[in-house]
């Protein structure tokens, strides 16, 4: 089996119980995630292999964040230590009609501070098969886009297939680059994009035809078109109707359109991770099933179940997402 290979920022996530605000916080849970690392984590549990590669501090906190990972079946073994710092991000879970709130403490952390000349790519990715990446890590800092385009020249060189979730976070760009002149390069590179209409009018100035029925279909064929290597654009549909209360569908476009239907969600347990359990999902269908078709439903089957769940991992097998895509959404209890 060939591996999947993540690479991205995890930070330590400290929330309050239940659903207590951070102001009436005494006590803080503790808790470990990262976009590109959330993915590898959901993938071993649905049975592929996957790695992670970061670079986390050379304290104990380094320690407690890779053995998070390992405990879940991800292969950690090309983290690189170095720096002090890891980075914190706070997490209040809201309900209702009170939304979640996420704060972020990050800056100068050791992902931040990483060196690129660290990451031997072609050795790193010598077994693997796929390689994940996300727009938030080039955002980060100058080196950590310089070792995103490394990994993508080695993945391409070795024949491995490449997904971007690109995954815009304007406020993270802040170290002299921006996204509309860092990104576009590195999607050149990828043969799977997850990314919405409004992202691709944020960092590619694409948007969609005027009077045209199926905007995210001609959006998507765009983004081909100006990008040939790119085979597929994927993102998911969501109708908000509170914190505790989701509907979630996804979409794709290979040259055909291609949806799922709605799935309900309530009441949300965490939403946190949700997308990347829908990656996750996504590429073990690609691995798994003969059609697009399969491969997205099984991917926001994953995402659904995901909402079901604390913390940031997708702690799901296979079996129990392929059990919600046959329309089992009752919750009944299993004996």
């Amino acid at each position: 089996m060939k591996q999947v290979v993540t690479f991205g920022e995890v930070m330590m996530r400290l929330s309050p119980p239940l659903h207590y605000r951070l102001t009436q916080a005494n006590h803080l849970e503790v808790n470990y995630g990262g976009g590109e690392a959330n993915v590898a984590a959901a993938l071993a549990g649905l049975g592929q292999s996957a790695a992670h590669v970061t670079c986390f501090p050379a304290t104990e906190l380094g320690q407690a964040a890779t053995q998070q990972f390992q405990r879940l079946g991800v292969d950690m073994r090309h983290t690189v230590f170095r720096g002090l710092r890891l980075g914190l991000y706070f997490l209040e879970v809201g309900a209702s009609l009170r939304a979640s709130k996420v704060v972020y403490d990050r800056a100068g952390s050791a992902f931040d501070k990483l060196d690129p000349a660290d990451f031997n790519w072609d050795e790193i990715l010598k077994n693997a098969g796929w390689l994940h990446w996300t727009g938030i890590t080039p955002a980060i800092s100058a080196a950590a886009a310089q070792a995103t385009r490394d990994a993508i020249a080695a993945a391409r060189r070795l024949g491995l297939t490449i997904s971007a979730d690109v995954n815009y976070r304007r406020n993270l760009w802040q170290y002299g680059q921006t996204a509309q002149e860092v990104m576009p390069e590195l999607v050149a590179g990828c043969d799977v994009v997850f990314c919405s209409e409004h992202d691709a009018d944020d960092l590619f100035h694409i948007k969609p035809t005027a009077d045209v029925e199926n905007s995210f279909a001609d959006v998507a064929a765009q983004l081909r078109a100006r990008f040939p290597q790119i085979k597929q654009v994927v993102t998911t549909r969501r109708q908000t109707q509170s914190a505790s209360h989701e509907r979630i569908k996804a979409v794709l476009y290979d040259g055909q359109f291609v949806e799922t239907d709605f799935l309900n969600i309530a009441p949300v347990v965490d939403r946190i991770g949700g997308g990347d359990a829908f990656v996750a999902g996504f590429i073990h269908g690609s691995l798994t099933y003969a059609d697009a078709q399969q491969a997205l439903q099984f991917a926001i089957a994953a995402s659904a179940l995901k909402h079901t769940i604390h913390g940031d991992v997708n702690l799901v097998t296979a079996a129990e997402v392929e059990h919600v895509m046959q329309g089992n959404t009752s919750g009944r209890l299993v004996r």
